[in-house]
């Protein structure tokens, strides 16, 4: 964008030097009105690209910001009072706690936890200078890319995923036609529907995320699915059913299963709800502080150190 601006500044500074250049009688009286017009449109349009540029600069890898508030994200907020999902200038605080004391805090512009995980870790081996050994987190958190991390960073982790709950009650595991259900045969890679029919791997797909993460999902693909007394049950779409697995994330989730499962991860789970929401607890009703009333990503930190 800086170099287009910068092009497009040059060339119109050099067309009105060149028209103030050319003879009087080479161009009539209105002629010269009508380029000088143009040349004029050339430089606000000049000035526009350059504000186009300072704020490509402010808004980085966000896709809103605030005039009020640069640091600032325009994020959709739970307290909607006008219930129409109207989005406002936000934060998303994460703090981590240990027996109720802040351990670490920091601000992040994405509205969602999920790609928090890893810097905010990040941080906080900075700032201790090492790495927790133990982390608990909800379902917000739990992604193939943060259970990831844990296992190179040697973590254990108790975090949930999405689906934690649910597959853990009794419609979910006796729903036959859900491919969370279907049988796999791992030495010969393929599942089974409920017709018993072999599913084949038919390919395979790379998917990025905000993150720019990239996971691989694995194609399966029914035999024949034409005629099957099952399949207005089993699947909506035309053709033979195609189930996508992400194989890695599967593993990921069955290991976090055990752990959340486990008597030391109930002990955690249970301790969870009182760690962070009590310290979030005293911040909003004994200081009184309900919403951000700084503006900027330093001056609240400044806030949090008082």
């Amino acid at each position: 964008m800086f170099a287009i601006c910068g092009f497009v500044e040059a060339s119109v500074r050099l067309c009105e030097r060149l028209v103030r250049e050319l003879p009087g009688k080479a161009l009539t009286g209105r002629e010269r009105q009508k380029l000088n017009t143009q040349i004029s449109h050339l430089f606000k349009a000049s000035d526009k690209l350059r504000e186009y540029e300072n704020s490509l600069e402010i808004l980085g890898e966000r896709n809103s910001y605030s005039k009020t508030d640069p640091d600032a994200t325009f994020i959709r907020l739970k307290e909607d009072a006008m219930n129409n999902g109207q989005t406002k200038p936000a934060y998303n605080l994460q703090i981590s706690t240990e027996n109720q004391y802040w351990t670490n805090f920091s601000l992040y512009h994405n509205p969602t936890d999920t790609q928090t995980f890893k810097p905010f870790l990040d941080k906080y081996r900075k700032r201790h200078g090492k790495q927790s050994k133990c982390v608990t987190a909800d379902s917000g958190y739990g992604s193939e890319e943060n259970y990831e991390y844990m296992e190179m960073e040697e973590m254990v982790g108790y975090v949930k995923y999405n689906w934690f709950h649910k597959e853990q009650h009794k419609p979910f595991k006796e729903d036959a036609f859900n491919q969370a259900n279907f049988h796999y045969n791992k030495d010969e890679d393929y599942y089974v529907c409920p017709m018993g029919q072999h599913m084949n791997p038919c390919g395979q797909r790379q998917t990025k995320s905000d993150s720019s993460y990239a996971s691989v999902i694995s194609l399966y693909r029914a035999q024949r699915c034409e005629g099957c007394p099952l399949g207005g049950l089993c699947k909506k779409a035309k053709g033979n059913r195609t189930i996508y697995v992400n194989h890695k994330l599967n593993a990921y989730k069955k290991e976090a299963f055990l752990l959340l499962t486990s008597e030391e991860g109930m002990k955690h789970r249970s301790q969870r709800p009182i760690e962070p929401e009590a310290a979030f607890g005293q911040m909003k009703e004994d200081m009184h502080y309900k919403r951000f009333r700084h503006f900027g990503k330093d001056t609240f930190a400044q806030f949090c150190y008082r």
